[in-house]
C-alpha cells in the first residue's frame, strides 16, 4: 500500500501479516479435481487438506475445520488421525483464498463468474466441535465487503452434534448435511461412536428443528450415506432410511466407499448401489449417487495428509538411522 504514509506502512508490516498457509502439495487430477495440502505456522503436525471439485454447473470447494478428528468413525480415513487442534477462522478462510488464487478467481475482474461457487465443510474434522471459528469464517466468506458468497451456497456437514444443528439455521444461515451412513441406531453406534451420545431420535428431532427454522433456499437437508458392502447396503437398509427421512426436505447422497490401506470395509458393487438408490427414489425421496472424483490424486478425505506424513516420517527415520551409523 504505497499510498499510505511511511509510518502507517511500518505499523502494518510490524503488527499484521497476510498468511494463508504454506502449500506442501498441490495435485491436479485428470478430471480437474485439485487437492491442496496446507501447513500452518511451520508446524509439521498442523496440516490439512482442501479439495476443489469442478462441475459443469458449479465449482465446489471442500474445506477442513480441524487438524485431525476426534470422532473415530470406522469407515473414515481421517478418523485414524487423532485430533491435533482446531483451525482458526483465518486458517479456514485461507483454504478458500489459496484455492481461489489457484483456480484464477483472483485477481477478480468485473463481471467475472467465480470458478469456486460453493463451499462445503466436509473435509477433516467436525465443524460443530469448532463452532466459534467456523462461524467467524462463514461471516467473512459471506460478508458483502468480503468474499460475498451467498449463505445458501455454503453447507456444513456434521456427524450429528444435535444440540448445535438448529444454530446452523438461526446463526449461520447456511445449508446442512448429515453424515448419516446408517438408519439403524445400533449399527450407527457401531460405525459412528458419536451416535452413542446423540442417538438417531435426538439427531432427527434436531433436523426437524433445522428445517423449520432455515430459509427456503437452505432448507433442504442432505443425508450422506457411504455404501459398505454387506454392512449397510441391503434392501432393508434402504427401507429403514426412507422411513427415517420421510417428512423432511431430504436429499440422500449415496457415496461409493473409497477403500484405504487398513480399512475393514469394502465398497458395495455398482449394481447394489444402483438398486439401493432406485429403492429410495421409488419411495418418493430424492436420491443421487456421488460420482467418484480425483481417484488418481488421493482425493478422499485424509489420504493425501497420511501419505505426506508417512513420507516425512520415513525420511526422518532414514536420516536418523544414517546419523547413528556415522556416529558409531
Amino acid at each position: 500500500m504505497s499510498n499510505l504514509p511511511k509510518e502507517a506502512q511500518c505499523e502494518l508490516e510490524n503488527s499484521y501479516s497476510i498468511d494463508y498457509g504454506r502449500v506442501l502439495e498441490n495435485q491436479l487430477s485428470k478430471d480437474g479435481t485439485r487437492k491442496v495440502l496446507i501447513q500452518y505456522n511451520s508446524d509439521s503436525k498442523a496440516t490439512v487438506e482442501c479439495v476443489f471439485i469442478p462441475d459443469s454447473s458449479r465449482g465446489t470447494l471442500c474445506v477442513s475445520s480441524q487438524v485431525g478428528c476426534s470422532l473415530s468413525c470406522k469407515f473414515c480415513h481421517t478418523g485414524t488421525q487423532s485430533l491435533y487442534r482446531n483451525l482458526t477462522a483465518s486458517e479456514i478462510v485461507g483454504q478458500y483464498m489459496i484455492a481461489a488464487w489457484k483456480e484464477k478467481d483472483y485477481p477478480r475482474q468485473i463481471g467475472q463468474r467465480p470458478n469456486i461457487s460453493n463451499i462445503v465443510f466436509m473435509g477433516q474434522g467436525e465443524p460443530l466441535y469448532n463452532f466459534r471459528n467456523v462461524s467467524k469464517a462463514i461471516s467473512v466468506l459471506t460478508d458483502r465487503d468480503g468474499i460475498g458468497m451467498a449463505p445458501w451456497r455454503i453447507t456444513i456437514s456434521t456427524s450429528g452434534v444435535a444440540p448445535l444443528i438448529p444454530k446452523i439455521a438461526t446463526d449461520l444461515r447456511v445449508g446442512l448435511a448429515i453424515s448419516l451412513h446408517s438408519a439403524d441406531n445400533d449399527l450407527r453406534s457401531e460405525i459412528m461412536p458419536i451416535n452413542k451420545t446423540y442417538p438417531l431420535p435426538i439427531l432427527m428431532q434436531s433436523c426437524a428443528e433445522f428445517a423449520a427454522l432455515a430459509s427456503h433456499q437452505a432448507r433442504r437437508i442432505t443425508f450422506e450415506y457411504v455404501m459398505l458392502d454387506g454392512i449397510n447396503d441391503m434392501d432393508s437398509d434402504a427401507k429403514r432410511l426412507v422411513d427415517l427421512v420421510k417428512g423432511l426436505p431430504a436429499h440422500v447422497n449415496i457415496i461409493p466407499f473409497n477403500p484405504w490401506p487398513g480399512s475393514a470395509y469394502r465398497p458395495s458393487s455398482e449394481s447394489r448401489i444402483a438398486r439401493f438408490c432406485g429403492l429410495i427414489r421409488d419411495s418418493g425421496v430424492f436420491a443421487s449417487v456421488r460420482t467418484p472424483r480425483g481417484d488418481d490424486i488421493l482425493a478422499a478425505c485424509g489420504q493425501l495428509k497420511s501419505a505426506h506424513d508417512s513420507a516425512a516420517t520415513m525420511a526422518t527415520t532414514t536420516a536418523s538411522n544414517a546419523a547413528s551409523t556415522i556416529s558409531s
